[in-house]
């Protein structure tokens, strides 16, 4: 998630960890809750998919827990008044520590919390990288237990944190259920599906699922009293290592590269339908209606490393008013789903 929130669930859970007054142990879970993020500066100038591939990797694991929550404490040990606290200390960094790839595992972008042992990339799609709901629970209890030197505020926050993500996987299935019906409505077989929630809400939810070697994206919205209303979005072909055009096959390091993005974006590789030759992430898109990739690569056969990585984050924009319009369920592109 943003780094605000993984540093404020860190101070959350590092204050939770420590009975009694400590002040600082809300700074030092703050900081070890974001810390395993630095592995952003993992890049090479030869190698553009290098940072992908590293970013949630084995500082998200679980096996470096552990380690990671030793070197955040380590700093905080140089000081006199913490010393004899050192258990506090670690026990405060580690479990700030272990917040992080836990949180990341909730949303869609997907974590390597199992690395040694698998390069799986866990991603439950419980909720959105940015919501202001879970972000504002966990920052007012971290000022709160600050303000009143007790812990007691600060397990209540994460407790309902770990209630909205609790909400979240359950919303998530309430959307995977409604996206068989769409798939019925259209006579498909889903050979797999997931449902992303949308930016800041547990309502909205964008489905894909893959049925004859097409995708298809649409927009669910799932209400908390049980309504559910659906708009159709867009079918865009998959795109497989066998299905590149030469010379781009016949390259071996295209090849190599093409199957890296694959994995990292978990098989739902798209054609770009505005940019020919460009690659993208179909669980992402810069437009809600059409299929629009935020990121992606592309090859160019004539260079060195014939891959380039291309992000369009700063082109994002969001439509607010048409996003609160879906989540009030007044977008009147919304209907009700016929019953089975």
């Amino acid at each position: 998630m943003d780094p605000l929130t993984q540093g404020l669930i860190g101070a959350t859970a590092a204050r939770s960890s420590v009975a009694g007054d400590m002040p600082r142990a809300g700074w030092i879970g703050l900081i070890a809750g974001m810390a395993p993020d630095l592995d952003v500066f993992i890049r090479s100038e030869t190698d553009p998919l290098l940072a992908v591939e590293y970013h949630r990797h084995f500082t998200h694991a679980l096996a470096f827990i552990p380690i990671g929550g030793l070197l955040c404490a380590l700093p905080w040990l140089l000081l006199p008044s913490l010393r004899e606290r050192w258990r506090e200390v670690l026990i405060a960094s580690t479990a700030a520590m272990a917040t992080h790839g836990l949180l990341d595992s909730a949303t869609t972008y997907g974590t390597q919390l199992f690395w040694p042992f698998s390069t799986y990339r866990a991603a439950w799609d419980w909720i959105s990288i940015i919501d202001p709901v879970f972000t504002l629970v966990l920052l007012l209890g971290v000022l709160i237990a600050f303000l009143r030197k007790s812990r007691v505020p600060a397990l209540i926050s994460l407790a309902c944190a770990v209630a909205y993500l609790a909400l979240g996987a359950w919303q998530n299935q309430r959307a995977l259920a409604a996206q068989h019906q769409v798939a019925n409505l259209r006579g498909h077989a889903i050979e797999r599906g997931q449902a992303f929630p949308t930016i800041g809400n547990l309502l909205v939810w964008r489905s894909l699922y893959e049925a004859n070697g097409h995708f298809y994206s649409d927009r669910i919205r799932v209400s908390l009293t049980g309504d559910i209303l659906w708009t159709e979005g867009q079918q865009v072909r998959s795109v497989r290592l066998d299905d590149l055009p030469a010379p781009w096959a016949d390259h071996p390091m295209a090849g190599e590269d093409f199957q890296r993005f694959a994995w990292f974006s978990d098989q739902w590789v798209a054609a770009s339908q505005d940019e020919p030759g460009l690659f993208g992430d179909a669980r992402y898109s810069l437009q809600t209606a059409v299929y629009d990739p935020i990121w992606g690569i592309r090859f160019d056969p004539h260079r060195q490393r014939p891959t380039e990585w291309v992000s369009r984050t700063p082109e994002r924009k969001l439509n607010w008013s048409g996003l609160w319009q879906e989540i009030k369920g007044t977008d009147p592109a919304y209907q009700p789903l016929p019953t089975p």
